[in-house]
């Protein structure tokens, strides 16, 4: 009986250890993704800057132009001006979200919107999986369709 009940117990490790090392489908983690850059998204319109701070990971680098914020604090630093005011300057979302097959990067990709709507850009980034089911912003950037010919 002994036996029997310590077999049973080390089974229920094994199963245990087994389902915790399970790897989460890409199909998972790039609907993981897609619903932190929706709400990393949604700070700007409900202008929470503090919100959009907890997306941004420590080693956070944000390019514009020829220009590059790096580390969270200076990425903070430059963002504060959007979040300023009652109206968000503008708005993003996700339209593509691709994951590395070890699943720990991931790299999204849409349209930045001006107030009116109009698509005047589009947004990159680079999400590193920081803690299960916690991904933050690496690299980040834009490209503004407003500078290139139709």
């Amino acid at each position: 009986m002994r036996l029997s009940s310590l077999s049973l117990i080390i089974i229920c490790l094994v199963a245990v250890i087994a389902a915790g090392r399970a790897r989460v489908s890409h199909d998972d983690l790039r609907s993981q993704v897609m619903a932190h850059e929706r709400a990393f998204a949604a700070t700007m319109a409900a202008r929470d800057f503090e919100g959009f701070g907890h997306y941004l990971s420590q080693e956070a680098v944000f390019m514009a132009d020829n220009d590059a914020q790096r580390g969270k604090e200076a990425v903070l630093h430059a963002w504060r001006r959007y979040y300023d005011g009652r109206q968000p300057p503008f708005s993003w979302e996700p339209e593509r979200v691709e994951v590395v097959e070890s699943g720990t990067l991931a790299y999204s990709t849409g349209p930045i919107r001006d107030t009116a709507g109009r698509r005047i850009g589009t947004f990159n980034s680079v999400w590193r999986l920081e803690a299960p089911g916690r991904w933050a912003v690496v690299f980040d950037s834009g490209c503004d369709c407003r500078s290139q010919p139709p």
